[in-house]
């Protein structure tokens, strides 16, 4: 039976959208929050999710945990797997059984970047990668075990948290005089922050549409567009360059193109979706 304040699971609770959540369930008083890293939860343990669900009423489960190494998925594909696909169908198995609402993070690389305009939800999928192709066959068994369960596609993820591009741009600008980045891979970034309150919404809306959805901060750029924005808004006097893909090689082949067409999630749940310059001034703001 479940009891009257409804809780909400949050796995990968110190990653950049964990450590979001946390600080956006200030806001959300009538929810109960169950924060939980890999060491308190092993989610690839199906034994200890079904115990965990039957110790704990979960109204809600928020699986932020991935391995997100794209390079090094190439050469771990079995852990790629474990914690992208397998572990995801343990929480789904899990939050069938448990009548339990089911929001899995997923992520613009499950598309090849073949693409002239953004990608609908309902588009082709192929992944480039080990890493793409962990997350969609995630995607996959999310909604084989949980047909109910909300999967949420983002791109370019940063945060004033955890390691990424906003962090590592402002380190390097601070080292360097200049820095070379691509300028011919397009996609959106992502305000983790930003992320994390419209699952909020999409969780107190009481909305129940299953299915998958698209979640970027709106706008395009490249990670060279990107670079320069990072620049500006953060006053440095490091020199960016632009350079091409092939210029740059990488262990994965980045596809080109995965920006997203949020239309989906903004009808279905009433979001707006902040301009990604605008979110990143924000976060800038917070780590200078």
């Amino acid at each position: 039976m479940k009891n009257n304040t409804p809780s909400v699971l949050v796995t990968g609770a110190n990653g950049q959208l964990g450590s979001e959540l946390k600080l956006v369930a200030a806001h959300y008083s009538s929810f109960h929050f169950i924060f939980v890293t890999r060491e308190e939860l092993a989610i690839d343990d199906h034994k200890a999710v079904q115990a965990f669900f039957a110790e704990h009423d979960v109204d809600y489960c928020i699986n932020c945990a991935a391995y997100t190494a794209v390079d090094k998925a190439e050469s771990d594909t079995a852990n790629a797997f474990l914690i992208n696909a397998e572990a995801v169908a343990n929480l789904a198995k899990a939050c069938n059984e448990h009548n339990t609402q089911f929001i899995h993070i997923s992520t613009d690389y499950v598309f090849d970047g073949n693409a002239n305009q953004p990608y609908k939800e309902t588009d082709a999928t192929n992944p480039l990668g080990v890493y793409g192709a962990s997350k969609r066959k995630g995607e996959e068994l999310a909604l084989a075990n949980d047909p109910s369960a909300i999967i949420i596609r983002t791109s370019w993820l940063y945060s004033s948290f955890g390691n990424n591009f906003v962090k590592t741009m402002l380190r390097l600008m601070k080292e360097r005089e200049s820095l070379h980045v691509v300028n011919d891979q397009f996609g959106c970034p992502t305000y983790a922050a930003d992320l994390a309150d419209a699952i909020m919404k999409i969780i107190s809306s009481g909305i129940k549409k299953p299915g998958i959805y698209h979640y970027s901060n709106a706008g395009i750029t490249t990670w060279y567009g990107f670079a320069v924005a990072i620049k500006e808004l953060s006053n440095s006097n490091c020199a960016v360059n632009p350079v091409t893909t092939a210029e740059y090689p990488t262990p994965t082949k980045r596809p080109g193109y995965t920006a997203m067409d949020t239309s989906m999630i903004r009808e279905t749940f009433s979001i707006s979706i902040p301009q990604w310059k605008d979110s990143l001034r924000n976060c800038i703001g917070l780590l200078i």
